[in-house]
């Protein structure tokens, strides 16, 4: 039987529809840069002279300052409207990702990246906002899984993209590449981007004792994260101070956000079901987003010995087939309940964390191929149904605010994710060590036999013995690593698996992508 025409209002203008996907490039590009630069850290260290410590602020400042701007832009975007406030994000992105590329120190590589994390992080949530508002519910199964793809596959084939563009050009271009896209976006969006009209006297009731407390409370909980597991937390001066300022800056900001005329977040947003159960899914969707893009580089690095390059290659597997899942997962949407889905994108992801859990100093290519295929699957079934619970069934007006907290969530996920995933790694890598230490006595005679084979093949290289134990001590530390890694994977799952009993908790929502009448 054929399908009745869509009535006019349900049509997506092309204009209007032009102008969402130059909008969604523009959030490509600032989710792509918090992770373009993690394959390539020490040729930046190398090329500015700086210590491992420093360069590890190359993106350590991007992620403070986005994660500080991006529940601020709910508020900018009503003020400017969605045209402006784009515009401006997208060229003051542009213009630091040039000076970024021109950096002669390192200081200076900081300061300009916190500005590009800064400056960057106004396009993430107006596009989610702009999808949730300016679509009919209809098409929501065609939006969603566009922005769900992007906000998943940005940060996962962000290490390839920057180890290919390192190999074959310099790092500089890891930030020049931004800026022909970044004019054209600008000049994109000022032309095209009609969706809403700005509303200039908020700007008088900015509040900016709301914003100094939330920078404060968010800057510092990110700075805490990150740097608290090398550190030994709040053994570290500097972590301690970091941690006090958290504590208080949160007291300062809820303290205000719930007293201000007009707060800087509302985040009465908490208060709809839906959205709350949504934003923890979306918490917990982070950590495994951010976490799995730090562990499998890692592990490809430090125990497989990999370049940047074949990093990139081998970590391509989870973006072909977020690519290729995306639209399953909108089709999907209309014939299952989203609360099925999000469950069954949970579990995916827990059993492909499983098979990790068996992980030895020879996974390769092949032995990472199923566990990157269920980490792809998993990732858009349970990301792009959420988003839609999450955002789409809140009433319009409350969007733009709501769509900032939605965004930060994620992020914040992938900070505690990280500080977590970086402790238990430490921790279980010591741990092992002893243990096998304590194994590998005169008594066992594998180590005997494996000594006395190494002291035989070094035989004429000065203290042969010595060497040996130097070897036998490498193994034993390398092995004590990947069980630790094994040891992270395990935790995932088991997180994962209990993460998917929240879904019983979430109401059913009307169905928010009914098709065409027939």
């Amino acid at each position: 039987m054929m399908r009745a025409a869509a009535p006019s209002s349900e049509r997506i203008p092309a204009r209007r529809l032009i102008a969402f996907l130059i909008m969604v490039f523009g959030m490509f590009m600032s989710i792509l840069d918090i992770q373009i630069v993690s394959a390539s850290l020490t040729d930046i260290q190398a090329g500015l002279s700086a210590s491992s410590t420093e360069v590890s602020w190359v993106q350590t400042s991007y992620l403070i300052a986005e994660v500080i701007a991006i529940p601020l832009s709910g508020f900018l975007s009503r003020a400017f409207g969605t045209r402006l406030l784009f515009a401006i994000s997208a060229s003051g992105f542009t213009i630091a990702s040039f000076l970024c590329g021109f950096a002669s120190s390192i200081e200076q590589m900081i300061l300009w990246r916190a500005i590009q994390g800064f400056l960057g992080a106004g396009m993430i949530p107006t596009v989610f906002a702009s999808a949730y508002t300016v679509f009919p519910r209809s098409k929501f199964y065609i939006v969603g899984p566009i922005i769900g793809l992007v906000a998943t596959l940005a940060p996962t084939i962000g290490p390839t993209v920057g180890g290919i563009i390192t190999d074959l050009m310099s790092w500089h271009w890891l930030f020049f590449i931004n800026v022909v896209p970044g004019i054209g976006i600008t000049i994109g969006v000022l032309a095209l981007v009609d969706f809403d009209q700005p509303n200039f006297e908020l700007l008088d009731r900015f509040d900016w004792f709301g914003l100094i407390a939330m920078a404060g409370f968010l800057g510092a909980l990110e700075y805490v994260l990150e740097e608290g597991p090398q550190y030994e937390w709040l053994q570290d001066t500097s972590v301690a101070i970091c941690a006090a300022v958290c504590a208080v800056s949160a007291i300062a900001f809820f303290y205000r956000v719930l007293t201000a005329e007009e707060p800087i977040v509302d985040i009465r947003a908490f208060t709809d079901r839906n959205f709350g159960i949504g934003c923890l899914i979306s918490f917990g969707v982070g950590i495994g987003l951010y976490g799995l893009t730090y562990m499998y580089p890692r592990y490809l690095a430090e125990v497989r010995g990999y370049s940047a390059l074949m990093i990139g290659e081998t970590m391509f597997v989870s973006g072909v087939t977020m690519f290729l899942t995306a639209p399953l997962v909108g089709r999907l949407m209309l014939k299952v309940d989203m609360r099925y889905i999000i469950a069954a994108g949970l579990i995916i992801f827990g059993l492909g964390s499983w098979q990790m859990t068996w992980i030895t100093r020879d996974y390769d290519f092949y032995e990472l191929l199923l566990p990157q295929i269920l980490r792809g699957i998993g990732m858009m079934f349970a990301m792009v149904p959420t988003n839609n619970i999450a955002l789409g069934t809140l009433p319009p007006d409350r969007v733009k605010n709501a769509s900032g907290l939605f965004n930060l969530t994620r992020n914040l996920g992938g900070a505690v994710g990280l500080a977590i995933i970086n402790q238990v790694l430490n921790e279980r890598t010591d741990l092992h060590i002893t243990r096998l230490q304590e194994r590998v006595t005169w008594g066992n005679a594998t180590a005997t036999e494996t000594l006395s084979m190494f002291t035989q093949r070094l035989q004429g290289m000065g203290d042969s013995a010595l060497m040996a134990m130097k070897q036998l001590s490498q193994i034993v530390h390398r092995q004590a690593v990947v069980m630790g890694y094994g040891d992270a994977f395990f935790m995932l799952t088991l997180f994962y698996f209990g993460l998917s009993l929240l879904v019983m908790l979430l109401k059913k929502p009307a169905v928010a992508a009914t098709e065409p009448a027939h």
